[in-house]
């Protein structure tokens, strides 16, 4: 068996290229938290114009046509990234949002057959992914996201039913919108 020794200057440059590599995964993970923050809070802000602010029935409509083009920008944006070098916590990562997506779906579906605004519990559900995304990146913003879907996810049931889509574009501005353009920009 014969054993690569490296010198000092290529272990240093290994060392190096994985620290570079690791902070360019770190801020890649801002992009579907840009994609489904910009994604969910226009649609939150237009339900709410629409259902306020006109007699149309459709005023729903903004949500099925924003998630189909959400669900679609996800896609192509995994086929972009270089399935190869995928970490363990990429992987993870992705596991969990994609359980976390099929709970989403079921939540509105189970929350529209009972006749009540999903609002509520797919802040608890942006939460629970929020939250320990950051805890697993040790990035304080997804954090602190993830706390303030729960303190919105409380805050909604105080307020009137109308309020609800408002609050939730609002929640969806600071808990992905916000953290996944820190974690665009930030130094690693």
């Amino acid at each position: 068996m014969i054993e690569n020794e490296m010198n000092p200057l290529q272990s240093l440059k290994l060392i190096s290229d994985v620290i570079l590599r690791t902070k360019d995964q770190l801020r890649n993970y801002s992009t579907l938290y840009l994609i489904w923050g910009w994604i969910i809070a226009v649609a939150s802000l237009s339900f709410f114009a629409l259902h306020t602010y006109t007699s149309t029935s459709l005023f729903f409509l903004p949500f099925p046509v924003l998630v189909l083009i959400g669900i679609a920008l996800t896609f192509r944006y995994y086929r972009s990234v270089s399935e190869a070098s995928e970490t363990y916590l990429a992987s993870y990562l992705k596991k969990l949002w994609l359980v976390l997506g099929i709970c989403f779906v079921l939540t509105v579906f189970i929350s529209l057959s009972q006749k009540i605004q999903p609002f509520t519990y797919t802040l608890l559900l942006g939460g629970i992914g929020t939250l320990v995304s950051g805890l697993n990146l040790r990035f304080k913003p997804l954090i602190t996201g993830g706390v303030l879907f729960f303190i919105f996810a409380v805050i909604s049931i105080l307020i009137p039913e109308q309020y609800r889509s408002l609050l939730h574009g609002f929640a969806v501005i600071l808990g992905y919108i916000v953290p996944g353009y820190l974690l665009r920009y930030t130094k690693a």
